[in-house]
């Protein structure tokens, strides 16, 4: 949870989707060791008893935690978080150091600590923030509904199912546990790809058309692999059907993770001032789990007793989630974080069609800001030499 609002608070704005969404790639290349190593210790060890079957993929996940929490200690803490708690001056540094190599009097670090300065002094003029101002006033409101949903829209895309049941969804097509554990471990690679689409295109193309296109053709995907399932069910010997069916669930898998996989974090990190935004994320987190637990639940129970009627409710999930995303998920891709509680306050809340515009310029203050350094060492030089001409004239 913390690592999304991190990787946020630090990025430039032109880059934020990119730098948010290298955490589900790094989780996506996390998943390659863990299936890979997963299956390779149950094809070692498979029906021996041997412990190490699952000893050893559990010990291995040890190693990039120590290394994660070593080098936690040269990271720097967040600029937005250093000029809320009274430390404005190592904010600055911090910022310098991200956006210019340290130089604090850059045009654009001085342009955008101002703003980020602004918008913490008016947080700062009201009374402190808590988890019930979440739910006041129609600005804080829309925005909890929409982490909310865009967490629970992700989970109800059936990722969860297919993941977590792989081995007993493909049982329904007759396809065995060693296999399904290589097509589960093969899916991982695939994550990881569609993961990095992700990455190149989120802050060219847009939160919004991913969200929106990403959920229809998961639709699609569901609608497919029920068709093959109630016709072409485990009895079948129809091997292109079986094939059809996995590579369906792979394409789902590649779209998921351009779309729905990263944005679940990426957005809710973006959408609340400083003051409010962890809580606004804590809460996204907590809906992400709670129907996370919900499908780990349902899943295997109702695969059982109702087979691919099961993939129904993904399919209506899917096609409710990109008609709620073109209704009301307003476009977040180059806005500054500071931009957020004005966006919330003046974008109408039926999206479409809307022209909407932050007041805030920094490009065109951090070019006024560098015009007017340019003007002053335009007259400091006069000045100097105007001085030289006057001690050299009696001469």
């Amino acid at each position: 949870m913390i690592i999304p609002i991190y990787q946020a608070e630090l990025a430039h704005r032109k880059i934020r989707g990119k730098i948010t969404s290298l955490q589900q790639l790094f989780n996506a290349l996390g998943q390659i060791f863990a299936t890979w190593i997963g299956y390779g210790c149950y094809m070692t060890w498979r029906g021996t008893g041997n412990s190490l079957e699952w000893r050893l993929p559990l010990a291995v996940q040890i190693v990039p935690a120590l290394f994660l929490g070593a080098l936690i200690f040269l990271f720097p803490e967040s600029p937005r978080w250093l000029c809320d708690h009274h430390r404005a001056d190592h904010g600055l540094k911090t910022l310098a150091k991200l956006h210019s190599h340290g130089d604090t009097n850059d045009p654009y670090v001085i342009a955008e600590y101002e703003l980020i300065q602004a918008s913490i002094a008016e947080e700062h003029s009201h009374r402190k923030a808590t988890y019930l101002d979440l739910f006041r006033g129609w600005p804080n409101l829309r925005r909890t509904i929409l982490v909310m949903a865009v967490q629970a829209s992700c989970q109800m895309t059936g990722v969860s199912a297919i993941q977590y049941f792989s081995p007993q969804i493909f049982a329904q097509i007759g396809i065995s546990t060693s296999l399904s554990l290589l097509f589960q471990a093969v899916n991982a690679i695939i994550a990881f790809l569609g993961t990095s689409v992700c990455v190149l295109t989120i802050d060219s193309v847009g939160r919004r058309p991913l969200e929106i296109y990403g959920c229809s053709f998961l639709c699609l995907t569901f609608v497919v692999n029920a068709v093959i399932i109630k016709v072409f069910p485990a009895t079948s010997s129809n091997t292109g059907a079986h094939w059809a069916f996995v590579v369906m669930t792979w394409l789902f898998n590649f779209v998921f993770f351009i779309t729905s996989g990263p944005l679940s974090w990426s957005i809710p990190a973006e959408l609340f001032g400083t003051a409010m935004r962890l809580k606004g994320v804590s809460w996204a987190a907590m809906t992400s789990f709670a129907f996370n637990t919900m499908i780990g639940q349902v899943t295997p129970i109702a695969i059982t007793a109702i087979g691919w009627r099961f993939y129904i409710i993904f399919v209506v999930c899917n096609l409710l989630n990109a008609a709620f995303f073109w209704c009301f998920l307003p476009e977040t891709k180059g806005l500054n974080l500071e931009d957020m509680d004005e966006l919330f306050r003046e974008h109408p809340t039926f999206v479409p069609g809307s022209k909407w515009e932050p007041s805030s310029r920094v490009e065109e203050e951090a070019q006024e800001i560098a015009r007017r350094e340019r003007e002053t060492a335009v007259l400091g030089r006069d000045k100097v030499d105007g001085t030289e001409y006057v001690e050299e004239a009696p001469s």
